[in-house]
């Protein structure tokens, strides 16, 4: 394995680079990629200056990002990019989105960065160098009840089969209104799982597992001591289904909502 440590502060100086480029102006042009689903000129320069940073400075590590760059399929360990989570907010001007790089090895998220520009932080974590919010290391949530839990939920779905999908996310949705403290739609990943990292949400689950989405920030919740598991409850990697991030003390009873609603649905 790459020494993590000294892979760290290259993918600092990566996001360095992508949240000036954010915070350097508007969006001037949008497309579609499907329903309901947009891309911006700012996803994709951040996305390709990102490509080719890394591609010099880490010749051996692959590269993934959600737009359209990708080399070195196949290797061992490899780069994963969201050059901006949280697209729809970004556009709408809600703060609540991020520039998110992860490092997988061997399926594995074992390393993330997420630059949250618009709320000037930072989150970072590699595997056994513990999970920090700036200099600040955070820690996962220990709350024991999810009646006194904050719980978030990922975007309903959109394009194909949207309904079908959101069934069992409303189901979700209407078990959490009665068993939850509160539940919050906050539309980014990264911030979902940032966020579950520093105790600020103590558990978030997302029907979805697109590794852009993930990787970074189920590295950095892991570090902060939550479990990162699939629907089944087991360990989360770059092929589960779903993105479970949750207090240790949590995981059955959320578990056990996650099964009433999916026989609900």
């Amino acid at each position: 394995m790459p020494d993590l440590a000294s892979l760290l502060p290259v993918a600092h100086e990566a996001v360095d680079r992508a949240r000036k480029r954010v915070l350097a102006a508007p969006a001037k042009t949008v497309q579609s990629k499907g329903d309901r689903d947009m891309v911006s000129d700012v996803d994709l320069a951040v996305e390709s200056e990102l490509c080719e940073f890394l591609a010099k400075e880490t010749p051996d590590i692959g590269f993934f990002g959600e737009e359209n760059g990708s080399y070195g399929e196949g290797r061992d360990f490899t780069w994963v990019l969201d050059p901006l989570d949280g697209t729809a907010n970004f556009l709408s001007e809600i703060p609540l989105c991020g520039i998110s790089l992860g490092l997988l090895s061997n399926r594995e998220s074992v390393l993330g960065v997420i630059d949250l520009p618009f709320l000037a932080s930072r989150f970072s974590a590699a595997q056994g160098l513990g999970s920090f919010c700036g200099e600040r290391q955070v820690f996962a949530s220990r709350k024991t009840q999810l009646h006194d839990a904050i719980v978030s939920v990922g975007d309903y779905a959109v394009g194909i089969e949207a309904a079908t999908k959101n069934r069992v996310r409303l189901a979700i949705t209407r078990l959490l209104s009665e068993r939850a403290q509160r539940v919050r739609m906050l539309g980014s990943a990264a911030i979902d799982l940032a966020w579950v990292a520093a105790g600020k949400l103590d558990a978030s689950i997302m029907l979805s597992n697109h590794p852009w989405d993930t990787a970074a920030g189920v590295a950095i919740a892991k570090e902060a001591g939550a479990l990162v598991v699939d629907l089944d409850g087991s360990a989360h990697n770059e092929n589960s289904a779903a993105t479970i991030a949750v207090a240790p003390a949590l995981r059955d009873e959320v578990l056990h909502l996650l099964r009433d609603a999916t026989s609900d649905a």
